[in-house]
């Protein structure tokens, strides 16, 4: 039987639509939680890098996800503003409205399709589930043209049942039907099997763009993504940096250059500047706390790194014997020293320019204060010294500031630590003792600032090369099941250690105040 595509522009045609839900379900990996400016920048990098669809959250999961979706809609004008919303009417409703502003809006709406999520999550029988996806979407189509439908578990459900659901959803006005592989269950060849399957099966499938959502709980996410476009789907839903819960998504970056590299076998194509990968990948790194690992294809430190004599002496002849794509080809860049102590306003501003880090006002007063002490601190300033700087300019409006930290430390105790800190305008001051200077740090924090948060995890790595270079702290905490992330940077370990845990109860702060309903997965 002939296969029948449709990408929503053309038959055959050859173009992958990127689906980028790092705003969506990359913050819910724990920890990674965002504030709505956050959102927002990492929205337009998005936009900037050539993302066809930003699904920019959840909106009935909270106030603060609700007007992060609105802010998006109003910001973001090329790329289509997605929220997600369950089968309920509350939901949908509260997408649409969220959705209002915007200039291409889509409204994201899903439900469980199988055996084993209808009957102990749902607690609906298949025919009840079939009139839940038709009249979801029906809903939905009121509030914009722009449908998705997502069977939740889809690649675990009957497959007599999930072409039903399909059919219907494309019935209802669905314009794009997303199968996701929810846990991260599938293989390859057997995800491409169900892609297919569902074009040879189901009678109105050209008139809805088939998308592929996979997890990457057996390391498979970006291979089974790629299964399903090889079989006819025309759009992945794929995060920067493959950020999501549990072990992950399919990274966008690896979709995109796995598609622009094999053109042999995947004569596919996306609308990405790939020149805005490594950007983009190194600020939601920045924003979440989440490190990129040494090894990560495409963004990771070591990507383009050869060590092997055998291949240094191969990439001295030719780049080719050892690499497949050039750095920069995803944007990256050699660091080079462009600035110093001596550097002015001018230079400043036009290097965070160049990084893709614009400031202005006094966001880039107080940056380049920070710049000028940083620089007779260490005399190489580095590309990546700039962008851990004026990282913490982002973060106005916390309500914990560190003034001033003194510690004593060494092998002979105690270890001490004396914090001054602005809380809520007002400058309060503790020491405490510790099991080591971090240690007390973190006691001195916690008594001006009482919470009954547990440390997960704490770790440094070294901004740049050299014995003067700024370390990067990154935190997490968890506080009646809120999990966050923070970080912080500086040239002495325990001040960015500070910095950090302080960023880390910030967002504390921010997250007490929201509430996610169950079943945010898709």
């Amino acid at each position: 039987m002939t296969t029948k595509r449709n990408d929503g522009r053309g038959a055959d045609s050859a173009r992958v639509i990127i689906f980028d839900t790092t705003l969506r379900d990359g913050e819910q990996s724990p920890g990674a939680s965002m504030n709505k400016e956050e959102k927002l920048r990492i929205a337009e990098a998005l936009e900037a890098m050539g993302v066809d669809v930003i699904e920019a959250g959840f909106p009935i999961a909270s106030r603060g996800d609700f007007e992060a979706v609105e802010a998006i809609s109003r910001v973001v004008t090329d790329s289509t503003v997605c929220g997600l919303a369950r089968a309920g009417r509350k939901d949908i409703e509260r997408a649409g409205e969220a959705l209002r502003p915007a200039a291409r809006k889509r409204i994201h709406t899903f439900i469980s399709t199988s055996p084993l999520h209808m009957r102990v999550k749902l607690q609906m029988e298949p025919e009840e589930v079939l009139r839940a996806v038709t009249d979801s979407v029906t809903l939905a189509r009121q509030y914009c043209d722009d449908v998705e439908w997502s069977c939740e578990d889809g690649t675990r459900s009957d497959h007599d049942f999930l072409c039903r659901t399909v059919e219907a959803a494309i019935n209802a006005g669905a314009r794009t039907v997303n199968i996701p592989d929810t846990v991260g269950y599938s293989m390859p060849e057997e995800f491409g099997a169900i892609v297919a399957m569902l074009f040879n099966r189901v009678p109105n499938i050209d008139k809805a763009v088939l998308s592929t959502h996979c997890h990457n709980d057996l390391g498979l996410a970006v291979a089974n993504s790629l299964a399903g476009v090889a079989n006819g789907a025309r759009q992945v839903e794929c995060t920067i940096n493959g950020l999501g819960e549990r072990a992950g998504n399919a990274a966008l970056e690896e979709i995109v250059m796995a598609l622009r590299t094999r053109q042999d076998l995947m004569p596919f194509h996306t609308n990405i500047k790939t020149e805005h990968i490594t950007r983009a990948s190194r600020l939601v790194s920045t924003i979440t706390g989440f490190a990129v690992q040494p090894n990560k294809a495409i963004v990771g430190a070591n990507a383009f790194a050869h060590e092997s004599g055998i291949h240094q002496d191969g990439m001295l002849k030719s780049a080719q014997t050892y690499e497949i794509m050039t750095p920069e080809s995803v944007g990256l860049a050699e660091s080079k020293l462009v600035m110093g102590k001596h550097s002015g306003r001018h230079a400043f501003r036009k290097k965070l320019e160049e990084l893709g880090v614009p400031l202005e006002g006094d966001a880039l007063e107080d940056a380049f204060h920070r710049f000028k002490d940083l620089a007779d601190k260490k005399k190489d300033v580095f590309d990546e010294d700039l962008r851990a700087l004026v990282e913490e300019e982002g973060r106005e409006n916390d309500r914990i500031r560190l003034v001033s930290l003194h510690v004593v430390a060494g092998t002979t105790g105690p270890q001490t630590a004396a914090i001054e800190l602005e809380i809520d305008g007002e400058t309060k001051s503790h020491t405490a003792q510790g099991d080591g200077p971090v240690d007390a740090t973190f006691k001195a924090v916690a008594a001006l600032v009482p919470n009954e948060a547990t440390l997960q995890l704490y770790q440094v790595h070294a901004v740049t090369a050299g014995m003067d270079a700024q370390a990067v702290v990154t935190v997490r905490v968890i506080e009646d099941g809120k999990s966050v992330n923070g970080q912080g940077a500086d040239t002495d370990t325990l001040v960015a250690s500070a910095r950090a845990y302080i960023n880390a109860l910030n967002k504390l702060l921010v997250k007490r105040k929201k509430h996610a309903p169950e079943a945010l997965s898709a």
